[in-house]
């Protein structure tokens, strides 16, 4: 049905298969949750240290003993990094594989490697198989890391477009939860089988879906991106009309741009410049050493929970705080959540850093054991509103057609290289500065972005492409 019955007076929309379509393609952001997090419960089981993980050790999901594979620290810490490295990989050939042959057949490609990865890791017999196994799931994460956000963006009414962008990282953290609620219960082979489950839903998930209406008419397919919208946003909806306006977009655009065009084009500069520093300033809010130090901040408090238990908390709380951002993000918008996110966590880290520049001095602090636990999770609630998953939905909203594919593929290929820097160079921080200062420098990163987002970054809530381009242009 490709007309519009404008004649009969009933147009309206439907969101439901807009929901639908993000959620299956996010499917591809719960596979890099679940790869995120597998080495949390696994290293300790696969682990040469004796201590780490007896009983685990000695045995598999089918009984047998699993002591073929024992990971000394070295292969731990590749086993651990080699993901980072195959994500930043992975990212800038997927700007170009989905201008190429379109954002639908791209997920459904990159789907493969999540695939391989999982079933090379379910009958991995020596660290080498694993080595491989991890730098190709990693790939596959830096994939889903460009292709997810930019089909979502180019589905969602502008309605809707806030808190389906807020999704991935929703979906992210439902996979990291998963891992760590699961992993304490079974071996790590049997977690490996159920990972394996989501991309395979993926990929029967994306059969389903169409190809983005925006692509469509890049191609000159303008039947099909009508067909396209028909099926996202309901057969009564103003197709005609939706149409003009993405025509008018890739008119603006001029076609497809050069990778030089992403830098010399004035707003698709400077979108790539917000994009980067957002991206920038979610590693360096210091997430990862807040986690990392969940469980001693935990005992601080006099808690005598297992340290498993204590990642399920966090991860709770970060999949609880991602939905409601999802549910505000249309109603408070991008800017304010973001400054409100980086003030707070500003101030948790400042606490934090306090707090154990004192019981590194030896000064009693049992009496504020609580005030440490109580900034994790005003950090972890804070995180989760703002800086988690807003910069992945401004990456898709700053960028025209004719650029989003490669100046995504830059942010996201930028997003994983400070996850990579941050990674590699936290225990460095902790022993040459000790913890107080590695906080405190957090904290003045994060005082920083305030400052940033306050004077330097437009609300997008509302605005159409063509209000932000001209602001990115500074018209």
């Amino acid at each position: 049905m490709l007309y519009d019955p404008l004649q009969d007076g009933v147009v309206k929309t439907s969101k439901k298969m807009q929901y639908f379509a993000a959620m299956v393609v996010c499917l591809g952001a719960v596979s890099a949750g679940t790869a995120l997090a597998w080495t949390s419960p696994v290293l300790p089981q696969i682990s040469e240290d004796p201590n780490a993980n007896t009983t685990a050790n000695n045995a598999t999901a089918d009984g047998s003993s699993s002591s073929q594979l024992q990971l000394t620290l070295s292969q731990q810490t590749w086993v651990s990094s080699l993901l980072a490295i195959g994500a930043f990989l992975g990212a800038l050939p997927t700007g170009y594989i989905a201008d190429y042959i379109g954002r639908r057949y791209t997920a459904l490609v990159m789907d493969i490697p999540f695939i391989v990865a999982w079933t090379a890791t379910i009958f991995a017999n020596s660290a080498t198989v694993l080595y491989f196994a991890r730098f190709t799931i990693g790939l596959a994460t830096g994939s889903f890391c460009v292709v997810a956000p930019m089909y979502i963006s180019e589905i969602a009414e502008s309605s809707i477009r806030g808190t389906l962008g807020t999704l991935f990282q929703l979906t992210l953290s439902i996979g990291i939860l998963l891992v760590y609620i699961i992993g304490a219960m079974v071996t790590w082979t049997t977690l490996s089988v159920l990972c394996l489950l989501v991309p395979v839903a993926l990929f029967i998930g994306m059969l389903f879906l169409p190809e983005t209406p925006t692509y469509l008419l890049k191609k000159g397919r303008r039947g099909d991106a009508a067909l396209s919208l028909k099926w996202l946003w309901g057969r009564y909806c103003d197709s005609r009309t939706a149409i003009q306006q993405i025509q008018s977009e890739l008119d603006q655009a001029g076609g497809n741009a050069s990778f030089s065009d992403v830098f010399r084009i004035r707003a698709a500069r400077n979108g790539l410049i917000i994009s980067m520093l957002l991206m920038f300033f979610q590693q360096f809010s210091g997430v990862n050493a807040v986690i990392f130090y969940t469980v001693p901040i935990f005992k601080s408090a006099g808690s005598t929970l297992d340290p498993s238990i204590c990642s399920i908390i966090v991860g709770f709380v970060q999949v609880v705080m991602t939905f409601t951002s999802s549910l505000m993000i249309e109603k408070a918008g991008r800017k304010s959540l973001l400054i409100f996110s980086s003030t707070i966590m500003t101030i948790c880290l400042a606490i934090l850093g306090a707090y154990f520049d004192m019981k590194d001095d030896g000064k009693d602090v049992s009496s504020i054991g609580w005030l440490p636990l109580l900034c994790v999770v005003l950090y972890m609630i804070t995180f989760s509103v703002g800086y988690g998953p807003i910069p992945w939905l401004m990456m898709g909203e700053l960028f025209l057609p004719d650029v989003k594919a490669t100046a995504v593929a830059l942010t996201v290929m930028s997003n994983w290289f400070s996850v990579f820097l941050v990674t590699k160079t936290f225990g460095s921080m902790i022993t040459a500065w000790g913890s107080d200062m590695t906080f405190w420098f957090f904290a003045f990163c994060m005082f920083v972005a305030t400052m940033y987002v306050a004077f330097m970054v437009l609300e997008t809530k509302g605005k159409s492409s063509s209000q932000i381009q001209s602001w990115l242009d500074n018209k």
